[in-house]
């Protein structure tokens, strides 16, 4: 049996950046599903787009508003999201930029 003691010296978060973190993403930025795991050890996937190294999870709204955009503006070049909420009551916004 661990302590709450060990576990929290121990403990290394695996927490994944969000297209949030961007000041800016191209629509022509290459999507990708990758394969996590969760603290239980059970496998999930996750769309993310990698920029410099590193991977920034796309959140399902947000793919789904960028459908809604590039439908009256097809010629979108680039866009920002915002987020408000925390965690379960996160809401994103997609902003168009060019």
């Amino acid at each position: 049996m661990t302590t709450l003691k060990d576990y929290a010296k121990a403990y290394d978060p695996q927490g994944m950046k969000n297209i949030v973190d961007l000041e800016a993403v191209s629509v022509e930025q290459e999507i990708k599903e990758v394969v996590k795991k969760n603290k239980d050890n059970e496998e999930y996937k996750v769309s993310v787009v990698v920029i410099e190294g590193e991977e920034y999870r796309v959140p399902n709204s947000v793919v789904e508003q960028l459908q809604t955009i590039l439908v009256e503006k097809p010629d979108m070049k680039t866009f920002k999201v915002t987020k408000k909420g925390e965690n379960m009551n996160t809401s994103y916004t997609v902003i168009q930029l060019e």
